[in-house]
């Protein structure tokens, strides 16, 4: 038996060239501490040979398709519980940490002790602004900094996630689950937070990373779906809801100044 597979793209067209996706912050409040993705490139590594990894084109095709966000705060947190059993985080630097006491909450929340997967193991999240947008089918992977070296690892894991950015545009979260509460949540500014992957039609087709304009238009669409979360189960069914309201284009690049 023999199966032939033909795919058919055509040369010009939204379907067509390198996949565009556009990163914006949801506020602009504190902008300055938010740094734009980056391209994941390891740097300063060996081509002296032929037959190096920073040669080998599988390696490098893959290293180019995964964009880096980098933490923005300081964070040395705790995890504990008070006189009546009640988890709680604990600031750890004290009087010496970059964020006030009273602002840690702002960044970063405990999720409620019924809603953690497993009983044994807290889940924090950090806010963040980070938003990616799309006028084409692009279905974004967040997940762990596999390619970045700690040498105080972390004391569990990150949820990873997928969605399609084209539909449902809203703002990211690092969620962790802390394997070992005994040990301390270390966080450094300007450390590798966590990857994003773009899938679009296509995988032979390269990313395109643009600032995205907050338009009015990306603005509105983005509050006729944002917190739905909180009041239905799977956000999944309503993408046919959000892609009929959507309007045809929504990505528009931001000028430079």
């Amino acid at each position: 038996m023999k199966i032939n597979l033909e795919f058919e793209r055509p040369e010009d067209g939204p379907m067509s060239g390198p996949v565009t996706v556009g990163w914006f912050l949801a506020k602009d409040k504190g902008a300055v501490l938010y740094d734009p993705p980056e391209r994941l490139i390891v740097r300063q590594t060996s081509k002296t040979h032929a037959k190096s990894a920073s040669r080998c084109p599988a390696v490098i095709q893959m290293e180019s398709r995964y964009f880096v966000v980098k933490c923005p705060f300081d964070l040395h947190i705790g995890f504990g519980r008070d006189d009546k059993g009640k988890a709680h985080l604990i600031n750890r630097a004290g009087a010496a940490s970059p964020i006030r006491s009273n602002k840690i909450s702002e960044v970063m929340v405990l999720v409620n002790e019924a809603e953690w997967r497993f009983p044994d193991r807290p889940t924090v999240q950090l806010m963040l602004p980070y938003c990616f947008i799309s006028d084409e089918t692009v279905y974004m992977t967040q997940l762990g900094t596999f390619a970045h070296y700690r040498p105080d690892p972390l004391p569990g894991t990150i949820f990873g996630g997928r969605f399609p950015i084209n539909l449902w545009p809203r703002p990211l979260m690092w969620a962790f689950e802390w394997h070992d509460p005994t040990k301390d949540l270390i966080l450094r500014r300007g450390e590798p937070l966590f990857y994003c992957q773009f899938e679009a039609n296509g995988p032979d087709r390269p990313v395109q990373m643009v600032e995205a304009e907050r338009t009015e238009a990306l603005e509105a669409y983005m509050e006729k779906v944002s917190g739905a979360v909180n009041y239905v189960n799977q956000t999944f069914s309503l993408f046919k809801a959000a892609e009929a309201m959507r309007p045809a284009k929504l990505l528009k690049a931001k000028e430079k100044g």
